[in-house]
């Protein structure tokens, strides 16, 4: 189990941790009125960063996107994105789930279709497109 920098044992440095939390609000852009306030009432997109900086606190080498900007506006979804992008370069491993082809296009490496719970084509990125994605995803192209 990974352990937070800011914990001895069962105590927690709460310094430590005031200062943590900041340094992350303040790295990924978190929009919030003050650190106490609770996630449930902020908006979609700082949701989802808070979801991202409790990963980044314990240190994550592979982070797991399911559906990362599904609902929120497009000014938070380019955040998610460069958020993810400077994770990458940084050495995170990053697997994204996501039912938007755009997203999928722009911001991955290959793409693993699955259909029917089982993997029936992995495409690099230089042969990714909608057809490609979708017609796989169907049951069609070469045969699948």
């Amino acid at each position: 189990m990974a352990r937070m920098a800011n914990s001895s044992g069962p105590w927690i440095n709460e310094r430590e941790e005031a200062k943590e939390v900041r340094r992350y609000v303040d790295a990924i852009g978190v929009r919030t009125p003050h650190l106490d306030q609770e996630a449930r009432f902020l908006s979609g997109g700082n949701q989802q960063k808070v979801v991202l900086a409790k990963w980044l606190l314990v240190d994550s080498n592979v982070l797991i996107f399911d559906e990362p900007t599904r609902g929120i506006d497009i000014g938070a979804k380019a955040e998610i994105y460069k958020l993810m992008i400077d994770l990458a370069r940084r050495g995170k491993y990053i697997l994204m789930v996501s039912s938007e082809m755009p997203e999928l296009i722009a911001m991955c490496d290959r793409v693993i279709v699955m259909r029917l719970g089982q993997i029936v084509r992995e495409i690099e990125r230089e042969d990714l497109s909608e057809e490609r994605i979708l017609a796989y995803s169907i049951g069609g192209g070469n045969g699948q």
